[in-house]
């Protein structure tokens, strides 16, 4: 199980996808990011899917950038934003010291474990000083396959395991939830806050 069958995956049920995620209620979890944001925050939508969370964010005025691995999602999160969404992996990430904030919601989960702390390194370097990252994975341990994509599972000494290789990286908050689908309750995830606290040596 490799990205290139979670793309294949993403490719193939990209309106499916766009369809079941596109009205979800997501104001729990947006109110504890948008609490670090100053006004007018430049915010990456990290691995954006429908384009639902950078439509929520530009509403509401702050600058927002957004990317997604699938060239399906982009065009349809293209169309919703009406604003250019690249097409890009976590891998192509080169940014440096743009964004206030960094937003991958269920989306750096689909990364493999060997190549997470590159792409924590790419997302690190991409925020400002005092910038904060929000992600979240399914609460667990280990990689995954469910339905053709891979899934990267955290718990709390997982995390720690994952952080504390990046000492520019502070967390700030992590705590679990509920799934917000309907019908998908009794999944459960993990929520992280981290703040760039130093500039990477």
């Amino acid at each position: 199980m490799t990205q290139d069958t979670t793309l294949a995956f993403y490719e193939g049920n990209a309106k499916q996808y766009y369809d079941g995620t596109m009205n979800i209620n997501m104001t729990v979890l947006y109110a504890p990011f948008l609490t670090y944001m100053p006004t007018y925050a430049a915010i990456l939508d990290a691995g954006c899917g429908s384009g639902r969370d950078a439509l929520y964010f530009a509403s509401r005025g702050y600058q927002v950038a957004a990317f997604d691995y699938s060239s399906a999602l982009v065009k349809l999160a293209t169309n919703l934003t009406g604003q250019e969404v690249l097409n890009l992996s976590f891998q192509d990430l080169a940014f440096e010291d743009q964004f206030n904030g960094i937003w991958a919601c269920s989306s750096l989960m689909h990364v493999p474990l060997d190549e997470m702390h590159d792409v924590l390194f790419r997302l690190s370097r991409a925020m400002k000083v005092d910038g904060v990252l929000y992600t979240s994975f399914k609460y667990g341990t280990g990689e995954h396959d469910r339905d053709g994509r891979l899934f990267v599972d955290l718990d709390e000494d997982g995390c720690d395991e994952l952080i504390k290789l990046h000492p520019e990286l502070a967390v700030i908050r992590r705590w679990k939830t509920s799934d917000l689908r309907p019908g998908r309750e009794n999944e459960k995830w993990l929520n992280l806050l981290v703040r760039k606290a130093r500039p990477i040596d």
